[in-house]
C-alpha cells in the first residue's frame, strides 16, 4: 500500500479512486474496442502469511453480510471485520494478442491518475494528490480533467504494449 505524504493527501487520493477506477476501466474498454487485443479481469486477494483458513472465511462472510446490511449493522459487521487479517487486493487487466501475453495493474494505474507523483518503482515516496483534479470553485471531483488525465493514461499504458 503507497504511503502518503499527510493525511489530507490520503483522504483526497481516496475521494478520487473509485472515480478513477470508474474512468480507467471505461477508457480500457473503448482502448479494447478499437484494438486486436483481448482483455480480461482479474482480482485477487493475498493474504498475510499468519492468516488461517478460518479469517478467511470470516472475512468474506462479513463482506457479504455488508452488502446488504442496514447503516447500524453496518457499522458493526465493519468493526468485526477491522478485527480480522486484511488482504491486500489485486486488480489486473490480462491482455493477449497473437500469443502475448501482458498484465496491467490497475490500482497502479489509479494510483497514477490519482497522485501527481506515483511511480510502482520507488515505493518509499510519499505521495500527494493531484489537487488539480478537485473543481475549487465547487469542492467536487472536476470529472473532466479526470476524465482526461485517465484516457491519456490509458492510452500510454496500451501504446507501451
Amino acid at each position: 500500500m503507497p504511503q502518503f505524504a499527510t493525511d489530507l493527501a490520503r483522504q483526497q487520493a481516496q475521494t478520487l479512486m473509485q472515480p478513477a477506477l470508474i474512468r480507467v476501466i471505461d477508457n480500457i474498454r473503448k482502448q479494447l474496442d478499437a484494438s486486436r487485443w483481448q482483455g480480461r479481469y482479474e482480482d485477487q486477494m493475498i493474504w498475510p502469511e499468519s492468516t488461517s483458513e478460518q479469517q478467511q472465511q470470516q472475512y468474506a462472510q462479513l463482506q457479504q453480510q455488508m452488502e446488504a446490511a442496514d447503516p447500524a449493522v453496518y457499522a458493526q459487521l465493519q468493526t468485526q471485520l477491522d478485527r480480522l487479517p486484511q488482504p491486500q487486493h489485486l486488480y489486473t487487466l490480462c491482455l493477449s494478442k497473437d500469443g502475448q501475453e501482458r498484465k496491467i495493474d490497475l490500482w497502479q494505474l489509479c494510483y497514477q491518475v490519482c497522485c501527481t507523483n506515483y511511480d510502482a518503482t520507488q515505493p518509499e515516496i510519499r505521495l500527494e494528490a493531484d489537487t488539480t483534479l478537485f473543481d475549487p470553485e465547487f469542492n467536487n471531483i472536476d470529472w473532466i480533467k479526470l476524465d482526461e488525465k485517465a484516457t491519456r493514461l490509458v492510452e500510454q499504458a496500451f501504446h507501451q504494449l
